[in-house]
């Protein structure tokens, strides 16, 4: 039991640790101590039935509890008993408010039809008043010490406006009136297990959620028997074209069923007489055969009529669309209709043609005299004149353009040869003695020497 809490403690951001010991007390004195505090406690709590039920947790307890249905009885505040802290002591509080605004809607009260869709609205009353409506009907004790549970089976509201939007996403790629139509039964064999995460829809499941997306939502079309998918173009009922487009669809869904069925089971006799033949049982290996062909004739009457059924259903498809077309035709036409009486005959529009073009003559000749009678002649020669003027202005520009290129390009070079100049080396300071001077007698008579060795070495 004490997995629930768990869970919720994990998922449920409103069941934090934290906030378990006020959620678990006895928290009706709050109403009109901690108002704040009160609803968000009742809040949290129908928020938790609502995603243990829509995550299948309470259907292992409960089996009558569904992803949109919740069971309650007095088996609920043991399911969601904490160790620590016990049985929560104001679930029924919270489950009561929720039932008197319609989040948890009695299922008696949801399944009945269109014209008494709602049960009464105990939202505009007083929570006294609501309090007192149910403690006549014995499902709780405003002086009593305990809380009681008011037992019932109720649906879910806000479990099933998810699954509506989940459907809606489903069902958008389903265009053509053939795709929207199904019978009950195919509706959930095609949409129970994609809905509802982790969790497949019950019958009762299906059932409530039709009613809401026929009454509630108006996404579809509901006889008991028949779902079609609304479209604008459709007839406010279902048709009895749509009723044997549904069937056909079930009809060949159960014959390709059959068709997979028997081909698993020839290729089962077909091992089964290659065994018996293997081991020299020859009376077996004949019964496999014999069954093979058999089913091997099932087989194919099956694929000839589902070949038929597939072909009703493609004439059937085609005729829908070209009623479709017609109507697109037909009201275009009369579309076409009403505009070309608003226009009137050729003639007509061709004497409006005729004034328009008389009308804009008329303006054409007041333009010319307004602008002959305003105008002043002009002269070229003042023309060339302000043209001549305008090029000399121009090339004074140039000219003083180039200039001034220029004498930037001689400071530059100036710059750059001052620069070059004083990375150059300074002067010694001290002077070079003169190399005539520094040579010595002695230098001179060995290099006299050196050029008569020199000599007789050539000899």
């Amino acid at each position: 039991m004490h997995d629930l809490v768990h869970y919720l403690s994990e998922h449920d951001p409103n069941f934090r640790k934290a906030r378990l010991p006020a959620l678990y007390a006895d928290f009706r004195s709050q109403r009109t101590l901690n108002p704040d505090g009160y609803i968000a406690n009742v809040i949290a709590w129908q928020g938790a039935l609502s995603c243990l039920a829509y995550h299948g947790l309470l259907s292992n307890i409960e089996p009558r509890s569904s992803a949109l249905l919740l069971s309650v009885d007095e088996t609920l505040p043991r399911a969601l008993e904490s160790k620590q802290y016990g049985q929560p002591l104001a679930l029924g509080t919270a489950i009561r408010d929720a039932i008197s605004r319609q989040k948890f809607i009695p299922i008696e009260s949801f399944l009945r039809p269109s014209s008494m869709k709602y049960p009464l609205n105990l939202s505009s009353l007083t929570w006294k008043a609501a309090e007192w409506a149910f403690g006549r009907l014995g499902n709780t004790k405003t002086n009593g010490s305990e809380d009681s549970i008011p037992t019932g089976r109720y649906v879910l509201a806000s479990n099933v406006d998810a699954a509506c939007k989940a459907f809606q996403i489903q069902a958008a790629d389903k265009v053509s009136r053939f795709d929207r139509v199904f019978t009950k039964s195919q509706f959930r064999a095609s949409f129970a297990n994609q809905l509802v995460p982790t969790t497949v829809l019950g019958e009762e499941d299906v059932e409530v959620l039709l009613l809401s997306l026929a009454r509630n939502k108006g996404l579809i079309d509901y006889d008991g028997a028949i779902v079609r998918i609304r479209d604008p173009s459709d007839e406010p009922t279902i048709t009895q074209e749509d009723a044997a487009a549904a069937s056909i669809k079930e009809l060949t869904a159960n014959i390709k069923h059959q068709t997979k069925i028997l081909n698993e089971r020839l290729e089962q006799l077909q091992n089964d007489a290659r065994a018996a033949a293997q081991h020299g049982n020859r009376l077996t290996a004949l019964a496999a055969l014999k069954s093979k062909r058999l089913a091997e004739t099932s087989l194919s009457q099956r694929y000839s009529t589902l070949s038929q059924l597939e072909d009703i259903a493609a004439k059937m498809e085609q005729a829908s669309d070209q009623v479709q077309l017609v109507k697109v035709l037909n009201s275009s036409a009369n579309a076409l209709k009403s505009l070309n009486s608003r226009i009137g005959d050729g003639a007509q529009v061709e004497e409006i043609m005729n004034q328009i073009r008389e009308q804009m003559c008329e303006t054409d000749e007041v333009a010319a005299i307004l602008a002959g009678t305003t105008a002043e002649p002009v002269k070229e020669s003042e023309l060339d004149d302000e043209l001549e003027a305008l090029e000399k202005e121009a090339r004074q520009h140039d000219t003083c353009h180039e200039t001034e290129i220029q004498k930037q390009k001689s400071v530059t070079k100036a710059q750059e040869i001052h620069l070059q100049l004083n990375r150059l080396p300074e002067p010694p300071s001290e002077m070079v003695p003169n190399r005539a001077e520094s040579i010595t007698p002695t230098m001179e008579r060995q290099v006299a020497q050196l050029s008569l060795g020199h000599s007789q070495d050539e000899i």
